[in-house]
């Protein structure tokens, strides 16, 4: 599944740059985070709560920074195990453009399932895939001073 997004955010890139590799804002931005851990600098370990449909599960997992270029972007590359509930497992690339004093962020992420969350069918996952990374970058959009609504630019594919 392919999930695409642009955010324009109300900051300069060296800003939105510090805030997405600053673990203690990422666990607040994140949808159902209960820890966020910065193993190594180019690793973060993580557990989330998250509600699929009728499945419930703590996932927990790492995400790993790839292609650095600071300040220009990264691509995360993530897993994460739900127990009985199944496995998730992606790639997402993230770049930052300045235009004038904000940046615009964009991402593409490829993302796959596997076990009883699999089995809800692909359009409620990329539903809630797409709805849980509006949340986290209206979040991440506001912690650095863009208001949640302005902050989707588009969400598509």
């Amino acid at each position: 599944m392919d999930i695409t997004g642009e955010y324009r955010i109300a900051a300069p890139r060296a800003s939105v740059w510090a805030a997405l590799n600053d673990p203690e804002v990422l666990a607040r931005c994140i949808p159902g985070c209960k820890e966020l851990t910065q193993v190594s600098p180019e690793e973060m370990a993580a557990k989330v709560a998250l509600k699929v449909g009728p499945v419930s599960a703590t996932f927990a997992g790492t995400v790993r920074f790839e292609e650095i270029r600071a300040p220009e972007g990264y691509t995360l590359v993530g897993q994460g195990n739900g127990g009985m509930a199944g496995f998730a497992k992606g790639r997402a690339t993230v770049t930052l453009r300045e235009d004038g004093a904000e940046t615009v962020l964009t991402y593409e992420a490829k993302a796959e399932t596997g076990g009883k969350i699999a089995s809800l069918g692909g359009r409620l996952i990329q539903a809630t895939s797409r709805k849980l990374a509006d949340q986290f970058f209206g979040s991440f959009a506001a912690e650095l001073g863009t208001p949640a609504p302005e902050a989707a630019v588009a969400a598509a594919s």
